[in-house]
């Protein structure tokens, strides 16, 4: 009985060290700007995606939501935090939407098993990366108005760095598949 108290607890305690390591990995992939055209690329949601394949829904779930809520307690971990505020007011300004949008994509791209073939995986990664930019639209809607261009403010620009992370995803996905055993 007592080892197995303790491997639920090294379990416990393992699980809690991915999702905060994973947190860690959130907010550098927010602060590394790329170069691309025609805004900077990070790699935000190329990580949302990884760490729904990588660890599972409930897993990346935790993960997201940690690097969430240290955001909204304050802490800079949001792209462009500090330059743009921190905390609640940053949270809840235009990006909330896209920032709430990171728990359904990691959520979704779980789903992602390596029996599907890539353009099964593309698709499931364009379905649940496109819920990033619908959540993001509505909120941009009601946070600059509606009678904005929000298509071409909120999802265009980033059309092309989306479809770069994607692709690059895709072909990475049954090797990250492979390590997940491992985890």
């Amino acid at each position: 009985m007592e080892v197995i108290k303790q491997n639920s607890q090294l379990k416990i305690l393992k699980h809690v060290l991915i999702i905060f390591l994973s947190s860690i990995a959130l907010i550098i992939s927010a602060k590394i700007k790329i170069p691309f055209y025609p805004v900077p690329m990070t790699m935000q949601t190329f990580m949302v995606l990884f760490l729904g394949i990588i660890l599972g829904y409930k897993i990346a779930l935790l993960s997201v939501c940690l690097y969430l809520l240290e955001g909204i307690i304050g802490f800079p971990v949001f792209s462009n935090s500090p330059e743009r505020g921190v905390g609640w007011v940053y949270f809840t300004g235009p990006t909330m939407g896209y920032l709430l949008g990171f728990i359904s994509a990691c959520y979704l791209a779980s789903f992602i098993r390596v029996k599907d073939n890539y353009l099964i995986i593309f698709f499931k990664l364009i379905f649940s990366v496109s819920t990033i930019y619908i959540l993001g639209v509505l909120w941009l809607g009601i946070a600059i108005g509606w009678d904005k261009p929000l298509f071409k403010l909120g999802v265009a620009p980033f059309l092309l760095a989306e479809f770069f992370k994607i692709t690059i995803l895709t072909l990475l996905t049954k090797k990250i598949l492979n390590i997940k055993r491992f985890i």
